[in-house]
């Protein structure tokens, strides 16, 4: 008799919250015939921002191919000048979502670190297939380092952070910087990223229809992005950072993710590739975790620790 699939326990909080989820019947698979509804303004989640004591300035800037690219600009009053500088791709699936999702991970730096913080608002797939996303988050880098003097921002030190599919993106922007000459990168933080189209891991298997954020959820998203092609040999490294040939001469990388979610094993093999490559990564696996675990239970003390190793690597990195 074969046994059935193990997988890692859940963080007893984090079970509590997904028990809740599944009683109340929103702890579903995204589904493409869901997209529309989820991006209706009631069904999406909005974060706070309110108590951080910033200014936001908002900007259209040229985009892929020409679009019009919208960011927004947070800036501590009184902040140095030149800071160093953040830019912020939010997650989603690479389908859902907007450029202030994720921003209450980014504004403490802003506060603690007078950092500036650029957020972008990439074309969401469907609509807007690969390249356009992945191509949109490096035309906002590009802008932001021909425009450091007027942001305020030091060219030497620009940080690219995004979570779920905006770390994906954030690895795809990176790696494009490299292979193009483009500007020169401080370091990379990404949060649980959204990084192998293929669906070969173990932990992809252990969390198909279990968890936050599962593995039909992943399929939705990169078959948005990719269509026909995903899984196939035809997709670039940008766009899948996982298939990269080469992943040398990238900045300080700092990787988390949660032991029990689907973005497991692709994360930890990301940080091992870069190390085999020589570079510099910093890799966190916390026990328990589910997708987005600890905005699920963010008052816990080991989603506390998560946030407070995350702002220890952002102040050695800046060196503040």
């Amino acid at each position: 008799m074969s046994n059935p699939l193990r997988r890692p326990p859940f963080d007893p909080d984090v079970a509590a919250v997904l028990d809740e989820m599944r009683a109340n019947g929103t702890l579903v698979t995204v589904t493409a015939g869901q997209i529309a509804e989820r991006r209706r303004p009631e069904n999406t989640v909005v974060e706070d921002l309110s108590g951080f004591p910033v200014d936001r300035r908002d900007l259209t800037v040229p985009g892929y191919q020409g679009a019009a690219l919208e960011l927004s600009v947070f800036r501590r009053p009184g902040a140095p000048d030149p800071a160093p500088g953040i830019l912020h791709i939010h997650g989603g699936g690479m389908m859902l979502g907007n450029r202030f999702a994720g921003m209450s991970t980014v504004l403490p730096w802003v506060v603690e670190h007078g950092a500036v913080a650029v957020t972008v608002e990439y074309r969401l797939a469907p609509e807007h297939p690969d390249p356009i996303p992945v191509e949109d988050c490096y035309a906002a880098l590009t802008w932001i380092a021909a425009h450091a003097a007027e942001l305020g921002i030091d060219p030497a030190r620009i940080v690219l952070v995004g979570a779920s599919a905006g770390g994906g993106l954030a690895a795809g922007t990176a790696l494009l910087a490299r292979d193009r000459g483009g500007p020169a990168l401080l370091g990379q933080m990404l949060i649980c990223p959204m990084l192998d189209d293929r669906e070969e891991t173990v932990s992809m298997r252990q969390f198909d229809g279990v968890g936050l954020w599962d593995r039909g959820s992943i399929r939705t998203g990169w078959t948005a992005l990719l269509g026909d092609r995903r899984a196939t040999p035809h997709v670039s490294g940008y766009a899948a950072p996982s298939r990269a040939t080469s992943l040398a001469d990238l900045p300080a990388t700092y990787v988390d993710v949660g032991s029990a979610e689907v973005f497991r094993d692709e994360n930890v093999a990301f940080a091992s590739r870069i190390w085999a490559d020589g570079g510099v990564a910093e890799l966190h696996v916390w026990p328990g975790g589910t997708h987005g675990w600890d905005q699920l239970i963010p008052h816990t003390r080991l989603a506390r620790q998560a946030v407070e190793t995350r702002n220890s690597w952002i102040a050695r990195l800046l060196r503040v």
